[in-house]
């Protein structure tokens, strides 16, 4: 069959610009460039002398890659916020207001009366970026509310995007123009009201239905305003900071996150210069205060050294407090004066986390790891675990479970998971935390904000779905679920501080397990392969999966077990390091 082809090109459409003109400058001029695969035109002139390249910038690629969006259904969304916490891309917002800020709304745009006493009186939306959502569906997953009179459909389900795209995107603009809620008047370790929080990490090029990126996303929500954030090579340096555009945002002040990546094998060490910098800038910024107190006003110098930053609104006193200081500072022309200001900023509490893959966490890098949480300092580490080295191609790491099938594991890993937490919570002034967003999304988020709250080191080690173990990605969060019902992946919180008030430091916050361990294994590819290719070797696997999974949980609920009133009950203090070998 003959094509005619046209001697002349008849289209009146053209191709749309790579950003919108109301980008800045610099996306428009160098970014865009790279993004439409002419980055080796660009001359060394056009990029930052120092290396340093602006954030903020993954708003403006617009990939339009999901042909079916999630569509919100007001009347029969229970305002949980599920969808907005498990989006991986933080495409899904959610915001509370006053309802004159409708004004002017797109007549599409749709609301709500919000629900909840706090919220009395105000407007309730959950809105959608069209050109930013990769239509993942674990939005729809994760929804608990369902449409009573169909059954088959939530208060959120998929629709094609194409017809949806014009009117959802004057929407999400409008949406993003609202103002924010006092974050200071927030529920912050709850799943709804940290969900009310801006996300600072955001519409980043992990995979779709990513399983790590919904808790980075959380900690740019809690802290990223006065987060340093040192990141190990792995996806999360990939999809966190590769060229040409970065997830990581600021806020409506300017504010947001510090980020650098380091290697593997010195991330832990990498982050805890963080901490010794920030606290050696702090000291010598309190040293000059004091000093100055007079020049500056007792009373002023007095509240910032006073200060109580264990909550959003002791924060926000104290920024305002330091940038009176600046001001007061610059009116004074001395050496002291000078120095006090290139690091006040310091006196206000910085959120130091360390974040990295298993591969780092558990093997190339645990060295450093134990060497940071062994000095006490106050860092936050944040282990994004997919049980396999997932960015380099799936080899084997010292997290991948007995009898998957990985890269140097082609047989089955005949040896089981490092255990991690355990190993952590032998130094005993550890905060030490295992969580599945999947499992427990309350857990998840409480686990976090006690973290993050503890004045020394701690270690958060979040079970993380992955493209690499052979599941259906829309399904991520059931699976989460099925590794903790299994007993697979335990859920607990190992807070030091309750040991001071006599209780027990660890806290179980997963039941015995109620699936064997094969109802899981069979689930995923990673174990599959083998009982296809090697049945009675997979079968022999299994049985030893179940008997660890077994030994495991015990030794666990033996350590969780509470303490007798003369605290000399079974769980001693001491119990961890004396059932370490035991849990294995």
């Amino acid at each position: 069959h003959e094509v005619p082809v046209p001697d002349r090109v008849s289209t009146e459409r053209n191709r749309p610009p790579v950003v919108s003109e109301e980008a800045p400058a610099f996306v428009r001029e160098v970014t865009a460039t790279m993004i439409r695969g002419a980055g080796d035109d660009l001359p060394v002139s056009a990029l930052p002398a120092d290396g340093t390249f602006p954030t903020h910038t993954a708003q403006w690629e617009k990939r339009n890659i999901a042909l079916e969006i999630p569509v919100w259904d007001p009347p029969v969304c229970i305002q949980c916020n599920k969808c907005v916490l498990v989006c991986p891309h933080a495409a899904i917002r959610a915001n509370v207001y006053e309802s004159d800020s409708l004004g002017g709304a797109p007549s599409s745009f749709q609301s709500c009366e919000a629900r909840g006493g706090e919220y009395k009186g105000l407007q309730f939306t959950i809105q959608v970026a069209p050109e930013d959502c990769t239509g993942c569906n674990l939005c729809v997953e994760v929804c608990p509310a369902k449409n009573k009179s169909d059954t088959s459909r939530k208060a959120i389900n998929m629709e094609p995007q194409p017809p949806l795209r014009d009117k959802e995107r004057e929407n999400y603009r409008f949406f993003l123009g609202l103002p924010e809620f006092d974050r200071t008047k927030l529920k912050v370790d709850t799943v709804k009201g940290s969900q009310f929080l801006l996300p600072l990490f955001e519409y980043s090029g992990a995979c779709a239905a990513c399983g790590e990126t919904p808790y980075v996303k959380l900690v740019s929500q809690l802290y990223g305003d006065r987060a340093v954030i040192a990141n190990a090579t792995g996806c999360s340096s990939i999809y966190g900071g590769n060229l040409p555009t970065t997830p990581w945002a600021t806020n409506r002040d300017g504010r947001g996150p510090t980020w650098s990546n380091s290697l593997f094998e010195d991330n832990a060490e990498f982050g805890m210069g963080f901490r010794l910098a920030i606290d050696k800038q702090r000291a010598f910024a309190i040293e000059l205060l004091q000093k100055m107190a007079d020049r500056i006003g007792p009373d002023l110098a007095g509240a910032i050294l006073q200060a109580d930053e264990s909550n959003e609104a002791g924060i926000l006193v104290q920024r305002k407090c330091v940038a009176e200081l600046k001001a007061k500072l610059e009116k004074i022309d001395t050496p002291e004066s000078f120095n006090l200001h290139s690091v006040a900023d310091s006196l206000l509490r910085r959120s130091v986390w360390i974040m990295g893959g298993d591969g780092w966490a558990y093997d190339i890098g645990y060295g450093g790891l134990d060497h940071v949480l062994a000095s006490g300092a106050n860092v936050n580490l944040l282990v994004l675990d997919t049980e396999v080295y997932s960015n380099t191609g799936g080899q084997m790491s010292k997290a991948t479970p007995r009898g998957a099938v990985a890269k140097f594991a082609s047989g089955g890993k005949p040896a089981g998971k490092k255990d991690l937490g355990l190993l952590a919570m032998s130094y005993r002034n550890v905060y030490v935390a295992q969580i599945a967003m999947g499992a427990s999304d309350n857990q998840t988020v409480k686990a976090i904000v006690e973290a993050e709250s503890y004045d020394g080191p701690s270690i958060v080690i979040a079970y993380s779905h992955c493209i690499a173990h052979g599941i259906d990605m829309r399904a991520g969060l059931s699976q989460q679920k099925v590794a903790v019902d299994s007993g697979h992946w335990l859920l607990y919180r190992y807070d030091p501080r309750r040991a001071q008030t006599g209780a027990n430091p660890l806290q179980l916050d997963s039941r015995a397990p109620k699936l064997p361990i094969k109802t899981y294994l069979e689930s995923e590819n990673r174990f599959k392969i083998l009982m296809k290719s090697q049945p009675e070797h997979a079968a022999t696997l299994a049985s030893e999966a179940q008997a660890e999974v077994t030994e495991r949980w015990k030794a666990y609920e033996r350590l969780a077990a509470p303490y007798s009133s003369n605290g000399k009950g079974d769980a001693k203090p001491g119990a961890v390091s004396e059932a370490a070998t035991s849990a294995r």
